[in-house]
């Protein structure tokens, strides 16, 4: 199968069915992070809004190109439930990262803000937030919103 071209390119050990699920869910992350990110820097770096504003913004929209992406591929098999409970389920799971990400980031960013110039200290602490956030949110989605039946 084409989408699965990469299953040659794995050690024995991601060849766990959850492990390529994770490393998936990391991609359809990593995805995300552009668009957080490319968001952020737009409303915040460019526009001047405030940091938090800006950051609950661009990671709504990250959140929502990670929910079609993983629920597309990600987890394929779960797509024969309702999308509106899914997206409700996943935005649920979101809202808790977002506050997650957001203390992250303000604490980080306050960290790095002494060593760092703007934009680097932002986008560090939003990285580092993202890293952890990646964690709750497979566990929490993978637990929920894309359970196995």
């Amino acid at each position: 199968m084409v989408s699965e071209w990469y299953n040659n390119l794995l050690p024995a050990p991601f060849q766990n069915p959850e492990v390529k699920r994770f490393i998936k869910f990391a991609l359809v992350g990593a995805l995300g992070m552009v668009v957080d990110l490319s968001i952020l820097n737009l409303l915040h770096g460019v526009l001047g809004w405030h940091l938090l504003l800006a950051n609950t913004i661009s990671f709504s929209a990250a959140v929502l190109s990670n929910f079609t992406w993983n629920r597309l591929w990600t987890f394929p098999e779960t797509r024969d439930r309702p999308v509106h409970t899914q997206l409700t389920q996943f935005a649920v799971v979101s809202v808790i990262g977002l506050g997650i990400n957001n203390i992250i980031l303000w604490k980080m960013y306050q960290v790095l803000t002494p060593f760092l110039d703007a934009p680097w200290d932002y986008n560090a602490a939003k990285i580092i937030a993202i890293g952890v956030v990646l964690f709750w949110n497979f566990g929490a989605n993978r637990l929920w919103t894309f359970r196995l039946e």
